[in-house]
Formats: C-alpha cells, sequence, structure tokens
C-alpha cells in the first residue's frame, strides 16, 4: 500500500508535528524544467526512490513560497492525483517552482522542478526559446519524444499526434509515428530543426489542444570500424637496464571495445603481481564523443631478455582487432647531446671569464706581476721607470696642487710604497746642467713618460714651445715609442687649446683621472687610481724593506747635492 494515509489519527498528527520541527532533506537532482504554453494542460510526475516505493509513504506537493498543499480536488484546475500533479490548463501566473515532499515513519525528503508558462506570439506557429532540446544521431533510425504528453494519452483520449518540422506537416516514408513519438529514419544532419508535436486532450467534458515544441540537434554518428591506437605506434623507446618503465596504450574507438597487452604472445594480466604487469582502464571522452580508453605496460625491472622484444598493445570489438606494438633498446648515449652542452658550458665559461677579466684585469694583472714576475729581473739599459713631465711656470691655488702632487703625493706612492724609480726635474737634476741635455738623457734612459696636466688655466703653460716638451713628446712618438701615460689633476672637458700632441696622446692611450685629496687613505697604493697608474707602470722586482726605506736617503743626498 501507498500513497494513503495507514496511520491512526494520533500518528498522523504526530508526525505532521514532528517533521514541521525539522527541515526535509532534498534530493541530489531536479526533475526535469517543464515548458508549457499559456492555457494548455501540463502533467508533473514525482516518483521517491526505490526504498520508499515498498513501504507506506505520503508525498504532497507544494508550490514553493506557499505553505498550503496543492489541493487533491479532481475539480481544481491545479490538483493532485496519486504522486502527479496537474494543471487543467496552466496559466502564466503559475509559472515557478514546486516541490513534492515524501514523508514516511523515519524521514522527509522532497524533489523541486521549475513550470515555466509563456504565451505564444501570434502567428507564429512555435517558439524557439522554450523548445525542449533533444540529441539524435546519424543512424539508421531515431525516436523524437512529444515532451510531456505521456500522462495525456489513455484508453479513454487516444487522439492522433501530429508532427511538423518548422511548420510544415510531416509525411512521406521516411517518419512514422508511434504512441506519441516520432520515428525519423535513415538519420541525416538536414533532419536538424525545430519540430512541434500537436494533439487534443479532453477532460470532464472540456477538450484542451496541447502542442510542444523540440530543437532537434542531429549528430554524427561514430563510423562502424575497428578501434584506433594513438599510441604506441609501432615505435622504439631507449631505457636503461635495471629501470622502470611505463608505456601508456591509448585508443578510441566505439562503445564495448576491448584492450589488452601481450608480450611474447603471452597475455599481461591487470595487476598480476610480478614483474610485468598492466594496469586497469582508465576511460576519458574524445572531442567527437567516442570512448577513449588507456592502458599502462608496467616494467618494474628492465632486464637484458626485455630488449628487442616487441610488447603489443591490442584492441578490438565487434568491426575488427587492431595492433601496435613498442621495442624497448638499450640507451646509447647521446654525443651530439653531449657535445652540445660541452661547447654552450665552454662559451659561458668563456663569457664569465671575460667578464670577470674586464671587471678585475688590473687587479690579475698587479697580482700576476707582484707573484710570478717579482723575482724575475728585467735588465733593459734603462734607470727611471718614469720621467715626469708637468707644467712648471704658473701660479695659483692649482698650481700649488699640482706641485703637492708631482713633489709629494707622486713619489711617496710609487717610489716609497711600490719601488718605482722617477725622474722628475727640478728634483733630480744638478744644478748648472742644461735642460736639453739633462732631459734627452734622461729620457733615453726612462721607461715611460708620465704627463701630469694640472686644471686647464694652469695647463696652459704646456702649449708654450719648451725644449723638455718638445724633446719628451719627440722621444715618445718618434725616436723611442716610449709609452705615456696621462694623469689629470682636475677633469678636462674640452682639450681644443691643448698641443696636437697631448690630443693625439689623450685619444690614443686615454687619461687618469685623480679624483682623491691628499689625505693618508688617498696616498695608499691599493686605491683604484694608483692601481690603474701601476698597471700602466713597467713591472717591477719586489723591494724589500730594507730597500723602500734606503730609496728617501738616497734622493735626499742627491737632493743635497744640488744644493
Amino acid at each position: 500500500m501507498s500513497s494513503v494515509y495507514p496511520f491512526t489519527v494520533f500518528e498522523v498528527f504526530f508526525n505532521v508535528y514532528l517533521f514541521s520541527l525539522e527541515e526535509c532533506e532534498a534530493y541530489d537532482v531536479m526533475l526535469k524544467h517543464s515548458l508549457v504554453p499559456n492555457r494548455q494542460p501540463l502533467a508533473i510526475k514525482c516518483s521517491p526512490e526505490k526504498s520508499l516505493k515498498s513501504g507506506d509513504y505520503n508525498l504532497t506537493w507544494y508550490k514553493v513560497g506557499n505553505q498550503t498543499a496543492v489541493p487533491r480536488d479532481k475539480l481544481s484546475r491545479i490538483h493532485q492525483q496519486k504522486n502527479l500533479i496537474w494543471f487543467l490548463p496552466a496559466m502564466l501566473e503559475d509559472s515557478g517552482d514546486y516541490e513534492c515532499v515524501i514523508r514516511n515513519l523515519t524521514s522527509c525528503r522532497k524533489m523541486c522542478t521549475k513550470v515555466t508558462v509563456f504565451e505564444r506570439v501570434d502567428g507564429l506557429c512555435l517558439n524557439e526559446k522554450f523548445a525542449v532540446e533533444e540529441v539524435v544521431f546519424t543512424v539508421s533510425s531515431a525516436k523524437v519524444v512529444c515532451p510531456h504528453l505521456d500522462y495525456f494519452r489513455n484508453e479513454k483520449n487516444i487522439q492522433p499526434v501530429r508532427w511538423y518540422k518548422d511548420c510544415q506537416l510531416l509525411e512521406g516514408e521516411r517518419f512514422a509515428f508511434s504512441n506519441s513519438h516520432l520515428i525519423i529514419f535513415n538519420v541525416t544532419v538536414h533532419d536538424q530543426g525545430n519540430y512541434t508535436c500537436e494533439t487534443t486532450y479532453t477532460y470532464n467534458g472540456r477538450q484542451y489542444n496541447i502542442s510542444r515544441d523540440v530543437s532537434l540537434t542531429v549528430e554524427v554518428s561514430p563510423p562502424k570500424k575497428p578501434p584506433e591506437i594513438s599510441y604506441p605506434r609501432n615505435n622504439s623507446i631507449e631505457v636503461e637496464l635495471g629501470s622502470q618503465v611505463t608505456v601508456d596504450c591509448n585508443t578510441t574507438g566505439a562503445d564495448g571495445y576491448e584492450v589488452f597487452w601481450t608480450g611474447n604472445g603471452v597475455y599481461i594480466d591487470v595487476f598480476y603481481m610480478s614483474r610485468i604487469f598492466a594496469s586497469p582502464y582508465e576511460e576519458e571522452t574524445s572531442y567527437d564523443g567516442r570512448p577513449m580508453h588507456s592502458v599502462k605496460l608496467i616494467i618494474s625491472e628492465v632486464n637484458s631478455e626485455d630488449y628487442e622484444q616487441p610488447f603489443v598493445c591490442q584492441a578490438s570489438n565487434a568491426f575488427g582487432q587492431v595492433a601496435s606494438y613498442i621495442i624497448l633498446k638499450r640507451r646509447v648515449p647521446d654525443i651530439r647531446r653531449w657535445l652540445t652542452g660541452g661547447l654552450v658550458s665552454l662559451l659561458i665559461l668563456t663569457f664569465i671569464t671575460l667578464i670577470i677579466y674586464k671587471i678585475f684585469k688590473i687587479d690579475l694583472v698587479l697580482w700576476y706581476r707582484n707573484s710570478v714576475c717579482a723575482f724575475a729581473s728585467k735588465e733593459d739599459g734603462k734607470i727611471y721607470d718614469a720621467y715626469v713631465l708637468y707644467a712648471k711656470s704658473s701660479g695659483g691655488r692649482s698650481f700649488c696642487q699640482l706641485e703637492t702632487f708631482v713633489h709629494r703625493i707622486l713619489p711617496d706612492v710609487l717610489e716609497q710604497q711600490c719601488g718605482y724609480n722617477l725622474f722628475i726635474l727640478g728634483r733630480d737634476d744638478l744644478p748648472g746642467e742644461a735642460v736639453v741635455s739633462v732631459a734627452d738623457e734622461t729620457l733615453k734612459q726612462s721607461r715611460r713618460l708620465m704627463i701630469i696636466l694640472g686644471s686647464e688655466t694652469s695647463s696652459c703653460c704646456l702649449l708654450e714651445d719648451t725644449s723638455e716638451q718638445q724633446l719628451a713628446m719627440y722621444n715618445a712618438l718618434i725616436r723611442d715609442g716610449i709609452q705615456v701615460i696621462l694623469i689629470e689633476m682636475d677633469e678636462i672637458q674640452d682639450y681644443t687649446s691643448m698641443p696636437e700632441s697631448i690630443k693625439y696622446i689623450k685619444q690614443k692611450h686615454g687619461a687618469i683621472q685623480w679624483k682623491g685629496d691628499f689625505s693618508e687613505k688617498s696616498c695608499s697604493a691599493n686605491t683604484t687610481f694608483w692601481k690603474n697608474v701601476r698597471y700602466q707602470m713597467p713591472s717591477r722586482k719586489k723591494v724589500s724593506y730594507p730597500e723602500v726605506y734606503l730609496l728617501p736617503l738616497t734622493l735626499n743626498n742627491s737632493a743635497e747635492k744640488g744644493s
């Protein structure tokens, strides 16, 4: 027994009170959305789950938001008959959500549905916006269902159902009518379109027109042919001895086909606890709707006998069988890859080395001189490491700084700290000696010519046609080709007023700019400025501390002789 109250009055009121205190549990799915034209009948069925069908339950329809149940009076326009809710007919105001509540002694469940009542546009035989969507395939025959019509066709209401496509009545051998369904033979994509089914229904002596709209989509059915194997493709892979290998067999085909692996003609079991086994199916769907199966071949540890042996993936269905194999090969070292990697590594190493050399070139050269060349005495017949040339006839603060730099800072760093031997005219020559003779003889005995420029005003004397300057430039540029070190005491923006020889030296050798002061920190041989000067100076044998401290005494004695 079902759908009636078999309980006592006390049990009924007790259950109503009990369920009013708790909410019903909703089903996971909703009933199908119902579309019906205005003033046409509609019937919706609510089916309880199988566990309730065998017992006693009560099913009641409600409109969501209305606490009053749908009446069971058959004369009411909207009423409930057993599990169905009837709209005779449905009106525009009936649109909304409806739910059926199913109760028994231990549970309360409910299912919901949506009802949409729409108005047909005058002059149009169908309304595409409210058509029910159905899909068929291009097969020998397909069935199109007239929605929500089954409950209006019984032994008392057997009226023919007329079918239209795009408002044209369907006739011909390709169409047949079974109950309320349309049967289409030899379906093609041209059968896609909008369909309408029409009939009449009589209830309580009143006749109602019924029409439903269907939007039919025709999809191409997969061809009747064997499955396809996309991988493997009778190819080989390189694996290492003792490694684990997993190979996918990817197939596509119609429903109901089988995929499996064989090795040496023997079926490979699924999850058989051995060294070689296969995995269960992994199912997906291809872009055209056909099922895709993937079965993995798993070799937990590759042995020698596995090499050069084909492992075959086979797929079969009612239309045929296909197979494709894969062969394991020993991995051969890729010499080309090693050469490419080595070449790239060499290029990167060279690039990094060049960057490091460019940044630390001066420090590396100075370190090399101190460590490697320190004990290699250089006998070239020269006495002085550098001949110092600077403007001597000027005044002002800039000239005093230039004199201080030449006579105090330069000897303190290069001679006392670094062990170089400098010749400075006015300090190292004897009184009464001819300047030209001293300069000519000393330049021949010097390894470098050091030109020191002050500010633009204090360096104007270099423009004077002095014999020392002419002789120094002649030795540097023409006769001996002596290397020149150009030092700027201040930044000189414009060289246009300088002699052509100075311009040439500046362009060819560049200039080292003094940016320090006369503090102890600026007079350290390890500052950037002095490293640049030492880099352009000749390599010098490492001087011991006694030699360093004896050097000023020798210079002082030479100065005393001059006085």
